[in-house]
């Protein structure tokens, strides 16, 4: 009986035993097993990644050629590092131009518009082919004009459309009206042939070089006013346009046409800084505002509204060059009288 009773203890201490292995071994099988599943769903998902990437198709496209545009070099201004001058010069930074007298409209009885043309080969112009370069940069009235667009402090309006400055030109519009657009030629290539032998060849694009000796004239816009308050005439220039000239294929002149228009009422108080060259006494120069405002240029008129109904210039009814320059003394002449005939004595 006591026998019975031990091998009964022993056998239910044995199950114990085995249960509690099998408790302790469930977790870690789970475990096991639910990170296996996770290690298979990780797995499947980049597969599924991989079957359903899309390749990005090849470009077809052509690739566009590249554009060449014109462009003008310009000299950047460079200071002096010392005065350049054996006294100093202050009074250049500080000049502003006066304003205007104001007109009144009731006031102006009388007004005209004429059309100028100003050659720089006159000696009274000799200023506007100055080649020197000062702290403001080259002093040739083309290169002041051209930096002063380029840098957006002046805008220049198209001379191809009109001359009322309604279309405004960009500084690459302005490059091609003056040297033309890039042109693209075939030259020997050395690098490849270099004997010649082989006849190979490459493209190489070549841009015509700005001279600015090349402008030679320019028109100036202005209009004549008679102001009965003050009883006496007033002309104020209202635009100045750099003209290039056109030759034929032979090389024989062609036609001289306006590249594009400056508002000069835009453009005098930048004109006030930079000073004109006197041959007589480089230490007495008046600015360019001065210049134009005194009238110290020589031109002859091209075009006018007196007795102009088709609004036509002189050259296009009047072929010969010397009438035509007649017919502009004649115009003047009549400005000229009509203020001294409201005179009398």
């Amino acid at each position: 009986m006591k026998i019975r009773f031990i091998r009964l203890s022993l056998l239910a201490t044995v199950i114990a035993l085995a249960v509690s292995t099998v408790q302790a071994q469930a977790p870690a099988s789970r475990k096991k097993s639910k990170r296996s599943i996770v290690k298979k769903k990780t797995n499947t998902n980049k597969n599924s990644a991989a079957n359903t990437a899309v390749v990005p198709p090849k470009d077809t496209t052509a690739k566009p050629v590249q554009e060449f545009v014109a462009d003008i070099k310009l000299d950047t201004p460079r200071k002096s590092l010392r005065n350049d001058a054996s006294i100093e010069l202050n009074l250049v930074k500080d000049r502003t131009p006066l304003a205007y007298e104001h007109i009144r409209e009731d006031d102006a009885v009388y007004r005209q518009r004429v059309w100028r043309e100003l050659d720089v080969h006159e000696k009274m112009n000799l200023p506007f082919v100055y080649k020197a370069s000062e702290d403001n940069g080259n002093q040739r009235f083309i290169s002041i004009l051209l930096n002063l667009i380029h840098s957006g402090d002046v805008t220049a309006f198209d001379a191809t459309i009109d001359d009322r400055f309604t279309t405004p030109m960009t500084f690459r519009q302005i490059a091609e009206s003056m040297v033309g657009k890039p042109k693209t030629i075939q030259i020997p290539d050395m690098t490849n042939d270099p004997d010649g032998s082989k006849g190979l060849t490459k493209d190489t694009v070549i841009q015509e070089e700005f001279n600015p000796d090349q402008v030679e004239r320019y028109e100036i816009k202005e209009e004549w006013v008679f102001d009965k308050e003050s009883s006496r005439m007033y002309v104020r220039i209202l635009g100045i346009a750099p003209e290039k000239t056109i030759y034929n294929a032979d090389g024989s002149f062609r036609a001289v046409l306006p590249i594009f228009w400056v508002y000069y009422p835009d453009l005098r108080p930048f004109l006030a800084k930079y000073e004109a060259y006197n041959g007589k006494n480089y230490g007495s120069r008046m600015s360019w505002e001065e210049l134009f405002e005194s009238r110290m240029f020589s031109s002859r008129v091209i075009k006018s509204t007196i007795d102009n109904p088709g609004d036509n210039y002189i050259s296009a009814y009047i072929k010969d060059p010397i009438l035509g320059l007649l017919e502009g003394d004649d115009i003047k002449e009549k400005i000229f009288n009509y203020e001294q005939d409201l005179w009398s004595y």
